[in-house]
């Protein structure tokens, strides 16, 4: 087994703007997320300090400000500041973030009947697709 990966402040902010999409699949704006925390905080929430944050130029947040972060992302605080478990809530957003998308989901909620054996077809299915996409995007 792997050690879980450190990841800065700076990273888990920026793959929590890649991962946890808008229900269009769009990427939530700076913006919209800082509105969203000056509203549950009241506090000062700008889109250019977001953006500091998620770029690394600014690096010490406020709790309020990283709990605001954590509420509208729908992940626990602790994801931005225990390594172990934010690797561990670093797979759930994938995860989640996978889920919000409706194919993806449509097809999780297809296999959930399916036998072992049925699972192992599609995930046969999935890989295969998966290594030729990849090699395509290699050629290209």
């Amino acid at each position: 087994m792997t050690e879980p990966r450190a990841t800065t402040l700076t990273d888990r902010i920026d793959r929590l703007f890649q991962v946890v999409r808008r229900a269009d699949g769009g990427q939530h704006s700076h913006e919209e997320v800082a509105r969203a925390c000056r509203e549950s905080t009241g506090e000062s929430f700008s889109a250019a300090y977001l953006w500091q944050l998620r770029t690394g130029r600014r690096d010490n947040p406020t709790k309020r400000h990283l709990e605001a972060l954590a509420a509208f992302f729908q992940v626990p605080p602790a994801y931005f500041f225990d390594d172990e478990q934010g690797s561990a809530l670093a797979e759930e957003v994938e995860l989640l973030g996978a889920l919000r998308n409706s194919a993806v989901r449509n097809l999780a909620l297809r296999a959930v009947t399916l036998s072992e054996e049925g699972l192992g077809t599609v995930t046969d299915i999935v890989e295969a697709i998966k290594r030729r996409e990849s090699q395509r995007d290699q050629g290209e």
